[in-house]
């Protein structure tokens, strides 16, 4: 989650200027070429999501008119058309700790202490005593439950603190050294049972069913810190948080399952790839075991493809779990920079992380805290919505910026079910339903107008009327409609505004061209992107030579063993020249004899449209890596964890 609303490590947008898709001269527009690969689909879309969270304890109490508008601008078909929600388990301090914590950011612990409990008393608690738990818990954040549970197809439940009586601090901001240990490692069992409560009632009393419960935010960081004033009362941490490594997770982990058996458990929801990645490498084999989805939060924005090859090696989903941001280093309901921000964050995340959901932190932020003098001299833009915190009246005002429109042309067009194929253009993201090319949803967010070509060459049937929508949303307005564009000759061109976000809504174009993708059999080099040089079969084993387009040992062909265009089918590599099969034995890359099959002679294919690939392999979840990133001709290939590096990348060039 946010802490005191950081910056996110994104390029931040110029204001929009522009108009509506319309003719203009030639030479006044930038031209891109878009072509979608539908040779590499990622798993089908889960969908768009939000944390509850504080928006929903802050307004889950307001008049009727402002929490059902607000609920309706999240949650319904013509608003941001959210289907995935998470519900935060509050911790709770103690009954004797003054208010400090933000607005909204004091969710409600669902237990009941006996009278005069303090701070000081942290051993009182008995899982399971009806006594010591408070059912009827946090009616604010349970009015959005009723409200949006027709709409919802996804619930995950996500804590940020243990109650304060299972704190190493006593108080649910976090520990007195920021990088402590914050919870207690007596009180493992007794937290993940509680959670597990909090679950179950949940379920029984809303008539809705958990998919997914995780017992940790952000947790390897130095966000979290309680600093205690002269009278011993809390000055410093506005919000729930605890620091927990990834030696404390591993036995967590393995905890919460067997505390809610038959829901999954998801982790880290770590607040970078990076720390992602630390936790995954410190975890027990028995808690990597235990956790059925992996989480990922994209504050920063580096290295994203390490938690996709992650995910991929270990035969687990991926989603990208929370991220918000401003943008724009003002408070502004109407500057395009706000959105073309958010939008260029969707894009990225999903190209480069292959999530199967994604979901915004809080798309309502308190306005009063986001105004001129709040938490900047300036303001910020977090959040979709603004809304006063503390709000009485049924007029209480409700304000969107350009994020909520930029946001639509993503959650309108790209379903639950979907799934998003590969492009040349990092700024597009295209979608298919089932066979059928969906949606293209593009990103200009130059100063320019831009001649669009949708290169619709890598499908195999464009039928007659074939045609090509755009959607487009600039600083004229929101989500405008413009005129059809018929495809010719396998192509659409349109015109879009400068400072804009289109969504291309395509008809009459599907299935995948015949001979295309790499499983098609037909030889292939691979030539990393760090040396320049190609991988070569030879005596037995792998290194890298000088590229010889004419040499048989560097060229191979891939047949795919477990599907059909899918972004995690395995794949056999045999060499064009041997019939060899790449494989690992003992942690070493091999060349296994003609025709060998099976987990440790296959390999997971990724890209990121650029034509260049990580190959992940299926036994070890490690990446085909030449050892210690040397440009040497004749280095030698071997297994390494994923780094990101040009040294596990490699580029296809068929032959």
């Amino acid at each position: 989650m946010n802490r005191t609303f950081r910056r996110l490590l994104t390029v931040l947008c110029v204001p929009l200027v522009g108009g509506a898709v319309a003719a203009a001269p030639a030479d006044a527009a930038t031209a891109v070429t878009v072509k979608p690969d539908p040779t590499y689909r990622q798993q089908p879309f889960e969908g768009w999501g939000a944390s509850l969270a504080w928006m929903a304890e802050a307004t889950g109490g307001y008049p009727d008119a402002v929490r059902d508008r607000l609920a309706d601008l999240v949650f319904g078909p013509t608003g941001l058309n959210l289907n995935i929600a998470r519900f935060n388990i509050g911790g709770g301090n103690a009954p004797d700790v003054p208010s400090y914590l933000r607005a909204g950011g004091a969710v409600p612990g669902w237990w009941t202490a006996p009278a005069g409990t303090t701070r000081a008393d942290k051993d009182w608690w008995t899982p399971g005593d009806p006594a010591e738990f408070d059912p009827d818990a946090d009616p604010n954040q349970r009015w959005w439950v009723d409200k949006i549970k027709n709409r919802v197809t996804k619930w995950e439940a996500f804590s940020n603190s243990p109650p304060y009586f299972q704190t190493v601090s006593g108080y649910v901001s976090g520990g007195f050294n920021a990088t402590d240990e914050q919870l207690r490692p007596d009180k493992i069992g007794d937290f993940t049972a509680y959670l597990a409560q909090v679950v179950r009632t949940l379920e029984r009393a809303h008539g809705i069913k958990f998919s997914s419960v995780n017992p940790m935010n952000e947790p390897n960081t130095n966000y979290w810190k309680t600093t205690l004033g002269a009278d011993g009362n809390p000055t410093g941490g506005r919000q729930e948080g605890a620091h927990i490594g990834p030696s404390v997770q591993s036995q967590l982990i393995p905890a919460m399952a067997a505390a809610l058996p038959g829901t999954t458990v998801s982790a880290p929801d770590e607040t970078n790839p990076d720390i992602f990645a630390a936790d995954w490498t410190g975890w027990s084999a028995a808690a990597r075991a235990a956790a059925g989805r992996l989480n990922v939060h994209t504050y920063g924005t580096g290295n994203r493809p390490i938690p996709r090859d992650i995910a991929k090696g270990a035969a687990k989903p991926l989603w990208m779990s929370e991220v918000g941001g401003s943008w724009l280093d003002r408070q502004d309901f109407t500057s395009m920079d706000p959105g073309l921000g958010m939008a260029t964050q969707i894009t990225d995340d999903l190209r480069l992380l292959e999530p199967s959901a994604w979901v915004s932190w809080q798309p309502i932020e308190d306005y009063n805290n986001m105004k001129p003098g709040g938490e900047s001299a300036a303001g910020m833009n977090w959040g979709e919505i603004q809304v006063p915190f503390d709000c009485t009246s049924a007029d209480c005002p409700i304000r969107t910026n350009t994020k909520f429109d930029t946001m639509r042309n993503f959650t309108h067009f790209i379903r639950p079910g979907d799934r998003l194929i590969a492009s040349n253009d990092t700024a597009s993201t295209a979608a298919m339903r089932g066979e059928d090319l969906a949606s293209v949803v593009h990103v200009n967010p130059g100063t320019a107008e831009q001649d669009v070509t949708l290169d619709l060459s890598g499908f195999g049937t464009v039928r007659p009327g074939a045609m090509v929508t755009p959607v487009v949303t600039d600083v004229t307005g929101a989500l405008k409609r413009g005129k059809p564009v018929r495809v010719a000759a396998g192509k659409a061109s349109l015109r879009v505004p400068a400072r804009s976000v289109t969504t291309f809504v395509v008809d009459g174009v599907s299935s995948t061209a015949a001979g295309t993708g790499l499983g098609t059999g037909k030889p292939v080099t691979f030539t990393g992107v760090q040396s320049g040089k190609s991988l070569s079969a030879e005596n037995g084993t792998l290194v890298q030579r000088t590229t010889d387009a004419s040499a048989a040992a560097q060229r191979w062909t891939l047949t795919d063993r477990t599907g059909r265009y899918g972004s995690r089918d395995r794949f056999t590599i045999a060499s064009a020249a041997t019939g060899q099969v790449l494989g690992t034995s003992g942690g070493a890359v091999t060349l296994a004899p003609p025709g060998t099959t099976g987990a440790a002679a296959e390999w997971t294919l990724s890209t990121t449209g650029d034509g260049t690939w990580t190959f992940v392999n299926a036994a070890t979840g490690q990446l085909l890596d030449v050892i210690g990133e040397s440009r040497a001709d004749g280095a030698p290939i071997g297994l390494y964890r994923p780094t990101n590096g040009p040294n596990q990348r490699w580029q296809a060039v068929p032959r």
